[in-house]
């Protein structure tokens, strides 16, 4: 017998306003921004070849031979 009297729906909020427009040189700036701190972060990055534990395997202390000998 349900659905004779329903509870009544609240009302859905205001959608939220609009963002405010930005200058084109802002968002140009502010892209050259990130792209700069990305480029350094990538840097440094690239400059460790080792993990937090430094080396997990030996070193190679096989000696070549020379020419001569």
């Amino acid at each position: 017998m349900g659905g004779l009297i329903s509870p009544k729906k609240p009302k859905a909020p205001p959608p939220p306003p609009p963002p405010p427009e930005k200058d084109d040189s802002e968002v140009q700036a502010a892209a050259a921004a990130e792209r700069e701190r990305q480029r350094k972060a990538r840097g440094r990055a690239s400059t460790i070849l080792t993990g937090g534990e430094g080396l997990t395997t030996n070193a190679s202390t096989a000696r070549k031979r020379l020419l001569g000998e």
